[in-house]
């Protein structure tokens, strides 16, 4: 049995009708061989600062910059219950492989990749890549599965992204609060 993973319930509801699985379930469809579900977009975010040290709760311009030495994950609460499902199907004994059929890109390299590590998952995946929601493209994508390898560099690009948009976003928002409330601070700048 193949799970395959998809970024949006109506990408795997496509993938699902292309591959002739039928049997809906709470958060999968099932059926020839296929275990098809899908992530509502991201499931896993980085942490805030204050999960990292508890002292940035407090804004602080003295503590600038925050530059994580490891990096921590949180479940988003609105899309918990669909990582568990997740989590619940990678870990059932029939299915021995994985697809991972998020959306060609960055992006969907990323939701997949987080929600396969976070998971604990160890069984091998493959990649779909395609451009088309036509059930010919689906077949003929199944047909050619990519090797996981093929987009270390991709997802490795990703990390990259997430983690400069993480450290841009929560130093920039703090630094900006920070001259704001001392004017101060922005004529030192």
């Amino acid at each position: 049995m193949k799970l395959v993973i998809t970024e949006k319930p109506s990408v795997a509801t496509a993938l699902a009708h292309a591959l002739g699985a039928r049997d809906s379930h709470d958060g999968y469809i099932e059926g020839r061989g296929y275990v098809v579900t899908w992530c509502f977009g991201h499931l896993i975010e980085l942490a805030m600062p204050e999960e990292f040290d508890p002292d940035y709760k407090k804004w602080n311009l003295a503590d600038l910059p925050i530059i994580p030495e490891n990096w921590r994950y949180r479940f988003i609460p609105a899309t918990a219950k669909q990582f568990k499902i997740i989590k619940a199907l990678m870990a059932r004994e029939d299915v021995t492989s994985l697809v991972e059929a998020t959306d060609a890109g960055r992006e969907g390299e990323l939701i997949f990749r987080l929600v396969y590590l976070l998971s604990g998952c160890r069984k091998p995946f493959e990649r779909l890549w395609i451009s088309s929601m036509e059930d010919e493209a689906i077949l003929d994508g199944f047909e050619n599965l990519k090797p996981s390898k093929e987009y270390d560099s991709l997802y490795e690009a990703a990390l990259c992204r997430e983690r400069a948009d993480w450290l841009v976003g929560m130093n920039g928002s703090r630094l900006f609060h920070a001259c704001m409330d001392r004017p101060s601070a922005s004529a030192a700048l």
